[in-house]
């Protein structure tokens, strides 16, 4: 009784910052959580009533809108029939269709799913499949290759594999060793492949975001130079470790940024988009070959790998509904009429005085603010166009001087038009 009264005094704002601690926030200096009561397609509303566009997708996630119908009449329909399984040692419908119908639109060397349960786990199981398989084939290949300014996720094996920063910096020396590479291009693509001939008996596997790198800036590259580098590794039988938690799923103008080269990587990740934003779910494919390394009579040459909500049927079933959604004719429509919107304001913008430079691939577009100095993730100019953008009514969360778009695929050209005039305001003010 005390708890309810308790409770009815206090707002929401009040009661989280009794309790919660949220994540890549400084709770001292941070301004009060904004309470977001429901969503509808690119909309958040908040307790007040306030309508923001969600144009981030909330991290990056949410690829159909929030609150979808479809998706959330599948879940139920889920709820009612099996909610959760062990996963080892047993199996169910929804996990066996989701497996079959992925494998189905990714690259056709992916032959096995194993399941976790967001972005860092798949990476984690990634790492953990390539570096087990040279063990089981009795090698010791231990050494991996990344980029510069990557991020794979926040557990330790894929914050090692992840850029030195900030996010990073307290637990540098817990993490294992990682050779870290610059993005190729045509200066310097030579230069890389023979580093990594030099490197060919300590490697196990090279990780990459392909052709976009997120969390690092936004930071693009072209597809060929990638292709070239895949190659390499492929010839000096080096793993490749393709990290789609972001880019798949539409976000680079293709189903997948696999789907834009020529060569096919060995592993694939996948998260985020996933469930259409509905709830935690992760995905590792790999191919044939390095699922067949851990078949043996010998117990010790098993991955043991697993979560307790391991290939969760409702998550599934939520994937399910995702997808059916994803493969629709109207959603690539949509698809290439952001793609086509966005490189339409990057013409108009490009040469303004405050723009240092735009970047897009597919539906992501990117502005990095001039600032006249070296900005990083922590610039004051971040936090100031953060809470502009809110006070618009638009949820972008800038990282350092570089804002981006990144909208829920169903957003209109009339709200896409609203946040490109509040950008331009942005531009003249700040």
């Amino acid at each position: 009784m005390w708890l309810n009264c308790y409770t009815n005094i206090m707002n929401l704002v009040e009661r989280d910052l009794n309790v919660i601690w949220h994540p890549y926030t400084q709770m001292q200096t941070a301004q009060p959580p904004i309470p977001i009561m429901r969503g509808e397609g690119v909309l958040l509303f908040d307790e007040q009533g306030k309508t923001y566009i969600d144009a981030i997708s909330s991290w990056w996630v949410n690829i159909h809108g929030h609150s979808h119908p479809y998706i959330a009449k599948k879940v139920a329909r889920q709820l009612k029939q099996l909610e959760h399984v062990i996963f080892a040692g047993f199996t169910h419908p929804t996990a066996v269709e989701l497996a079959e119908r992925l494998l189905q639109i990714i690259p056709n060397n992916q032959a096995k799913v194993f399941y976790s349960d967001n972005g860092s786990t798949a990476v984690e199981v990634a790492i953990k499949m390539c570096l087990q398989y040279w063990s089981n084939k009795g090698h010791k290949r231990s050494k991996m290759l990344a980029f510069k300014n990557a991020y794979h996720g926040d557990t330790f094996g894929a914050m090692a594999v992840s850029g030195r920063s900030a996010f990073t910096e307290p637990f540098d020396n817990l993490l294992f060793d990682v050779e870290f590479i610059d993005l190729p291009n045509a200066a310097n693509i030579e230069n890389l492949k023979s580093h990594i001939s030099h490197l060919k008996s300590d490697l196990a596997c090279f990780i990459f975001e392909p052709l976009l790198q997120g969390s690092g800036g936004m930071l693009m590259y072209e597809a060929k130079y990638l292709d070239e580098l895949m190659a390499h590794c492929h010839a000096e039988q080096v793993f490749t470790i393709a990290d789609e938690v972001m880019t798949g799923f539409g976000r680079t103008g293709e189903r997948f940024a696999c789907d834009h080269l020529q060569q096919q990587p060995d592993v694939m990740c996948f998260s985020k988009g996933l469930t259409g934003g509905t709830m935690a779910l992760g995905i590792t494919t790999c191919t044939q070959q390095i699922y067949d390394a851990f078949l043996s009579d010998d117990k010790h040459k098993t991955l043991f790998h697993g979560h307790s909500f391991t290939a969760n049927p409702v998550a599934c079933s939520a994937a399910l509904a995702s997808m059916d959604l994803f493969l629709q004719p109207e959603t690539m429509a949509n698809i290439k009429r952001i793609v086509s919107s966005h490189a339409e304001f990057g013409d108009k913008i490009k040469n303004h005085p405050k723009v240092k430079e735009v970047r897009q691939t597919g539906t992501v577009i990117a502005i990095e603010w001039e600032t006249g100095t070296e900005t990083s993730y922590f610039s004051t100019l971040r936090d100031k166009l953060y809470q502009y953008f809110l006070e618009a009514g638009v949820i972008l969360r800038p990282l350092g001087n570089v804002l981006y778009i990144l909208p829920p695929y169903c957003i209109s050209n009339e709200q896409l038009g609203y946040i490109y005039g509040k950008i331009e305001d942005a531009l003249n003010t700040f």
